[in-house]
């Protein structure tokens, strides 16, 4: 076990004092220290001692004892040398609940005899020094024990006071009998605010060091059960052709493991949570479709091959049957009975049917995968569920009992863990298979399951090796103690962990004495245990979250019947939500509710994105003129939607509705018909949409409608009487003009009639013969 907790140290006291008398003696070790705890140092000045025994803490008779001391100084001070001395207990301790209380307590209270010592090595402020203790073999104090689990203890003193980290040795009994163990381990991803991880993502946790690698070699070769989140392989498979080769292949491996498997929820969401927030049964993914880009799935074209259309089926040759079975008496149309056809009957032949063709796809059309093949994981046993530790009281595990499997009616079967029975309290041990009323479970060890997780998580061999000691110490108690029934154990969810650390927490489970490893079908075959579930007190918070999540899916619902395929805005909204309460958020509260924020704010944009901009006071000028409204669509999808007005009273008579089909990213004008019946005056009217099934949308607006429908008259009036006018004077200047022509012409014929006769009379005076005659 790992050092022992601040509330449990005997030395802190004297710690701290000490480390008065440093900083009093020591002033060189001071720097940026206070007597008293500033804001920057209050809960970094610890230090912690680990004993980790070497090879899971199992010492078999013959071998010697070996463990390693870490003085881990986490506070602002280098740490000087320290004695370390190690102890180890005369008489195993009796039962789990024993081991339980030596790794947690003090150290105090036992028969403990010294086996070993050596000085450590100074430790800087802020760093780890490792120590180790070898004791032989042939030590007096290892020879002749008898099988079972000792206590061991190392302390670490100097003049800043003494650590005390506790462990255990594990003496195994090969001659009594074991049982078979199945260990569950999750396959997941890390928390995701979007409804599926993205290409980006996924090469990121494919790549040699990402954590979905981890997880898969930690498993290869091992009989582990594998628990995995459906949205993981599903969020390769949607990539289609578009999926990089390194995540293409990690999918492979996966589906090309031996290894027993079951789904988690999509997200591995919070399970406990939506029971508790009253929904009936776990939410599920409606579809996945609006991830599926058509150009991903078109199916690749042999060289060569020309498609050629799917034959039709050539009708078969109709079956002639053989005379039916005739009663004594009968006839058959048009034929009398023989008796050769009375007394021997030929069976009629059924005719087999023709298989129906499988349609061939279009050349150059996709052919997308269902629902169903997104979200596989080649399922040893359906309807099986997982909930988070401690979050599954007895309500609970009812619920989940009820459910059957959609495809097989198979029944459910729910993970708990044994600390949440009353068969498990003080670490008892409690079989794998039991049953809770009518639901089947599935018990694992709390204890077992906790350490195998702490060492996951650790990457340093001197730490991880505490836990390790711890499982197989209480392993190989719960082993003898659950009759010849199977046991099951969990590396439970975390993020971070190392192939590493998770592939030696699954090896020891296998190495402990007397462990045999079990397959899901042999656990869920065992004879059931009957075990009472304890009453868990729900999480508020996510209970809440569940509840409000819950009716922001349901106000997008509604909203989305603005559009053609509603799927496009319904199902990435279902996905988010699943993965919003997924386990990866458990270790960081914070970020969790800064997502939720998140989300919430975009589906308050998404809610907006179909409105009518802010209106001013309209001027209608006239009796007959359509008022002209702007709806503004955010969405990159068209939608249709309907425009009420509604004028305050009945001095102006408005078209009630108005069907618009307004196009993605963009404004509409909409021309609404409108009949003023007064001349002037100002009418309130208000506009609001409603989606095809009468759904509000967006908010409504108001404006103030100013009519002057005498402008009109008074116009029209002046238009005409300038158009008259204009008229009547061109009229007056044409009549003119053509009098005035008239009038020349008159004189013009005149002058012309006088000076000929002039010319007349001139020529008759000067013509000589004239006169003579």
């Amino acid at each position: 076990m790992t050092d022992i907790s601040a509330s449990r140290r005997p030395w802190h006291a004297a710690l701290l004092t000490a480390l008065l008398v440093v900083l009093t003696l020591a002033p060189g070790l001071t720097a940026g220290a206070t007597t008293e705890d500033s804001d920057e140092t209050r809960g970094t000045a610890a230090l912690h001692l680990t004993l980790s025994p070497v090879g899971n803490g199992v010492v078999r008779p013959g071998d010697a004892l070996s463990v390693s001391v870490t003085i881990s100084n986490e506070s602002p001070l280098d740490t000087p040398p320290a004695d370390i001395g190690l102890e180890l207990g005369a008489t195993p301790l009796a039962d789990r609940a024993a081991l339980a209380s030596w790794l947690g307590g003090d150290g105090s209270g036992y028969d403990l005899t010294a086996v070993g010592s050596a000085v450590s090595d100074p430790v800087d402020a802020g760093g780890r020094g490792t120590t180790g203790i070898l004791v032989a073999a042939d030590d007096p104090q290892l020879a002749g024990r008898a099988p079972g689990v000792y206590p061991l203890r190392a302390t670490a003193t100097n003049a800043t006071g003494t650590l005390v980290s506790t462990s255990v040795m594990v003496v195994p009994d090969d001659a009594a009998g074991g049982a078979g163990v199945g260990v569950v381990v999750p396959i997941t991803a890390p928390a995701t605010e979007s409804g599926l991880l993205t290409a980006d993502d996924l090469l990121a946790l494919t790549a040699p060091d990402g954590e979905l690698t981890a997880q898969l070699e930690a498993v290869a070769g091992s009989s582990a059960i594998l628990a995995i989140d459906p949205a993981v392989p599903a969020a390769v498979r949607a990539l289609g052709s578009s999926a990089p080769p390194a995540v293409t292949r990690w999918l492979q491996r996966l589906e090309e493991l031996p290894n027993d498997r079951f789904a988690l929820q999509f997200g591995d969401a919070d399970i406990a949570a939506q029971l508790d927030a009253g929904l009936p049964a776990p939410l599920q993914p409606t579809t996945l479709q609006p991830y599926l880009a058509a150009a991903d799935f078109v199916p690749a074209a042999t060289p060569g091959q020309t498609p050629t259309p799917t034959p039709t089926p050539t009708p078969t040759e109709a079956v002639v049957p053989a005379p039916a079975r005739v009663s004594p008496g009968a006839t058959t149309p048009g034929a009398a009975a023989s008796p050769e056809e009375t007394a021997t009957p030929t069976p009629t032949p059924t005719p087999t049917p023709e298989p129906t063709p499988t349609p061939e796809p279009e050349p150059g059309q996709p052919v997308y995968p269902t629902l169903e093949e997104l979200l596989s994981v080649d399922a040893t046993r359906d309807n099986v569920f997982w909930p988070f530790g401690g979050t599954a009281g007895a309500g609970v595990v009812d619920a989940l009992g009820a459910l059957r499997g959609d495809a097989d009616d198979t029944a459910s079967l729910t993970l708990v863990p044994s600390a949440t029975t009353a068969q498990g309290a003080r670490t008892a041990t409690v079989p794998a298979r039991g049953s809770a009323g009518a639901a089947s479970v599935l018990v694992y060890d709390s204890a077992i399951s906790a350490a195998l997780r702490a060492a996951s998580l650790r990457d340093e061999t001197t730490l991880r090796g505490a836990a390790l000691a711890e499982a197989t110490a209480h392993l190989s108690f719960a082993l003898r103690e659950t009759g010849g029934k199977p046991l099951l154990v969990t590396l439970d969810r975390a993020d971070g962990r190392s192939r590493v650390g998770l592939s030696t927490a699954l090896a020891t489970v296998g190495a402990a004495p007397g462990a045999t490893p079990v397959r899901l079908d042999a656990l869920v075959a065992a004879e059931p245990t009957a075990v009472s579930i304890a009453e868990a007190t729900a999480d508020e918070a996510r209970v809440a979250a569940v509840t409000e999540l819950q009716a922001e899916e349901a106000s997008l619902v509604a909203f989305s019947t603005v559009l053609t395929d509603a799927t496009v805005l319904t199902a990435p909204e279902r996905a988010e939500v699943l993965q919003l309460l997924g386990g990866g958020w458990l270790s960081d509260a914070e970020a969790w509710r800064q997502a939720l924020v998140a989300h919430r704010e975009a589906t308050a944009a998404t809610l907006g994105a179909v409105s009518i901009p802010q209106l001013t006071d309209i001027n209608l000028v006239g009796k007959n003129v359509p008022l002209r409204i702007w709806v503004r669509n955010s969405l990159p999808w068209p939608v249709d939607v309907m425009l009420i007005a509604q004028p305050g009273d009945a001095r102006i008579l408005v078209q009630r509705g108005t069907p618009v089909q307004a196009e993605p990213n963009s404004n509409t004008r909409v021309e609404i018909p409108v009949e003023a019946h007064v001349g002037n005056g100002e009418v309130d009217i208000r506009f609001e949409l409603l989606s095809p099934t009468g759904v509000p949308i967006g908010q409504p607006q108001n404006a103030t409608v100013m009519v002057r429908a005498d402008w009109e008259i008074i116009g029209i009036g002046a238009l005409v009487t300038v158009v008259g006018g204009l008229l009547t004077i061109g009229l007056i200047r044409t009549v003119r003009r053509r009098r005035a022509g008239a009038a020349e012409d008159d004189v013009e014929k005149d002058a012309t009639a006088d000076m000929d006769a002039a010319d007349v009379s001139k020529t008759a005076g000067d013509d000589p013969q004239s006169g003579a005659s």
